[in-house]
């Protein structure tokens, strides 16, 4: 199926209010990107470019740029969320689990989601066998947290036209790679439902820092505009503004104050849920349930 297949159009004034959970405006999703980037293959990201523009093997500045996250600016954004009393999901490389136990370790202990997001970071028009890339990390986050996960986020956000139906017969009920509403919306598999869940291309680190190189605090603006804006609109409409960052940009020391001030801005507000994917998925389960949504 392509995605018009998969998904009607919904013009967001036409539909029925949806309840908000406990009479929410607006339900903020944090989403904390983990990734294992391996260096046996050309780096996810390039901070800094080779010499001659040509990606080389093994790439180490870039691998060191991502491990700067890992070993110190995920602990920047722990104890962020920790101090606003937030817990994030954890959109998590299945391999994270054995490469950076330390990290999964802590965002288990502190209650986060973990959400499937690849076995180790590329894209999924690379991997050979999908279903069973799938497979492995759904298994290895079950193992390591006690629980399959419920959603998922291709690396880089790819898809396939199949992918939907691969994830859905693995157990996954939500994804993140369509970012196309504010709200969660029903997309059909060969196998059922799945929901798309509002993630974010606009108020997510990479694009805003890593390809449109803005400064440090655009992160704060960006944000803080965009909640005003939902907010206001979730008088008539809840909304669900989803936040993505990555430890080896957010995390590190000139923008973490921008990340702090921007939670700190949304907290003070009444009317703000924050809410993982999975918490936001059982929400709209029972406000808006398949059955009644096809029909």
């Amino acid at each position: 199926m392509t995605p018009r297949d998969r998904l009607p159009y919904s013009a967001i004034v036409d539909r029925p209010r949806l309840p908000a959970p406990d009479g929410a405006r607006i339900i903020v999703w944090p989403i904390v990107n983990v990734e294992d980037w391996d260096i046996g293959r050309p780096m996810a990201r390039q901070v800094l470019p080779a010499p001659t523009g040509v990606a080389v093997t093994p790439d180490i500045p870039n691998w060191a740029w991502h491990e700067y996250g890992m070993r110190v600016g995920f602990w920047r954004l722990l104890q962020a969320l920790e101090g606003f009393g937030i817990r994030a999901t954890l959109s998590i490389n299945g391999r994270v689990c054995s490469s950076y136990p330390r990290i999964a370790e802590a965002a288990r202990d502190a209650g986060w989601e973990f959400m499937g997001h690849g076995y180790i970071q590329m894209p999924i028009h690379q991997v050979d066998d999908a279903q069973a890339m799938i497979a492995r990390t759904v298994d290895t986050i079950r193992e390591f947290t006690g629980r399959a996960p419920a959603g998922w986020l291709g690396p880089g956000l790819t898809q396939k036209l199949d992918t939907v139906d691969l994830l859905h017969d693995a157990g996954i009920r939500y994804i993140g790679d369509w970012v196309l509403d504010d709200q969660p919306c029903r997309l059909r598999t060969r196998g059922g439902d799945m929901v798309a869940m509002p993630y974010s291309v606009e108020l997510n680190d990479i694009p805003m820092m890593a390809v449109q190189h803005h400064s440090s605090d655009e992160f704060l603006k960006r944000v803080t505009d965009s909640f005003d804006r939902l907010y206001a609109e979730g008088d008539e409409h809840v909304r669900v503004m989803g936040i993505a960052v990555h430890p080896f940009l957010s995390g590190v020391p000139h923008r973490i104050k921008y990340f702090e001030q921007a939670f700190d801005y949304m907290r003070k507000f009444e009317g703000v849920r924050f809410m993982t994917g999975e918490e936001i998925l059982a929400w709209y389960d029972r406000v808006a349930p398949a059955a009644a949504a096809r029909s």
